[in-house]
Order: C-alpha cells, then structure tokens, then sequence
C-alpha cells in the first residue's frame, strides 16, 4: 500500500463537493426499490455522472479551450444545464419548476466543475461529485420533498457552486 500524502489542508479543499454531493440525503434516507433496482439505478446513476464529464469537460471543454477559453467555460457549462432539460420528457416526473431549478444549479455546477477541472487537470473530482450525486437520489426521501424545497435546495446549491468556483478562482491564481 502506498503511504498517502494528502495533508488535512488539501482534504478541506472537497468539502463543498461533498456537501453538494450529499444534497438527496439531506431530507432522511428511503430506500426507493427493491434491492436489485437500487442497485440498477445506482450504477446507472454512477455512469451517467461519468459519462456527462466525460462529454462536456473531457470532450467539449477540450476541443474549444485552444480556440477560446472563456466560450469554451462558457458553452460548456451551459449546455451541460440546458442538457438537464431531458428530465421533463424522460419519465423522471418532474415538473417544470424543478427541473429548470435543476438546470440553473447544473449550469452552476458545470461552471464550478469546468473551473475544477480546468485547475487541477483531473476530471476525477468533478466524475466523484457529480456520479455520487446522481446515485445518492436513489436513497432520497421524496415523500418529504416539496417545490418551496426543490428551490431552497437549488439556491443553496448554486450559491454552493458559485462561491467555490470565486474562491477557487481568487486562491488557484494566487498560487500560480
């Protein structure tokens, strides 16, 4: 095994990510399935987290940041929230007023992960965050879950994301 040399400084660094990513928790924890659909979902859940990184910080973000970085920040944390329009069409059930919370805040997330991922050259950080949030919802307690919640949790995450991507953007260049 090898010795990790992370100090407690650098372990304070993903606190935010792992608040966000707690976020389906927040409410108590229901198992919604049974176990074989939990653990389906979960996986699924696991690799479209990887997957959307992949797409729109791995390839997107990528093939524009040469040409123009700030489009390239720009369109692809867009497109990543626009992208979470699928939800209103894909079975998920839900409604208009969730899902364009969930677009504003994953377009701030998008903004926060292109901004990680652009710093520390790893997308793991942004796949950890991203495909444990979307697993955990599986263990959500939605029979607790309102639309005055839905736009609390949403403002809360993108202040989240907002104010980390400014203090990452401020320390990070600092630091160069």
């Amino acid at each position: 095994l090898r010795k990790s040399t992370a100090t407690p400084k650098q372990f304070l660094f993903y606190i935010p990510l792992m608040a966000a990513a707690s976020v389906n928790l927040w409410l108590g924890v229901k198992v919604n399935g049974t176990f074989l659909n939990v653990a389906i979902y979960f996986l699924t859940m696991l690799f479209v987290g990887f997957l959307e990184e992949l797409i729109f910080r791995g390839l997107l973000f990528n093939a524009m940041k040469e040409n123009n970085l700030k489009s390239a920040i720009i369109v692809s944390s867009v497109t990543f929230g626009i992208g979470h329009f699928i939800n209103l069409i894909n079975g998920s059930g839900a409604d208009l007023i969730s899902n364009l919370c969930q677009v504003v805040s994953a377009v701030a997330f998008g903004f926060l992960f292109v901004v990680i991922f652009y710093k520390s050259k790893s997308l793991l950080p942004c796949i950890i965050t991203h495909s444990v949030l979307n697993a955990l919802s599986v263990f959500q307690n939605t029979a607790k879950v309102t639309q005055n919640y839905t736009i609390i949790m949403s403002i809360i995450l993108t202040v989240i994301a907002v104010c980390y991507c400014l203090y990452l953007n401020k320390s990070l260049s600092k630091n160069k």
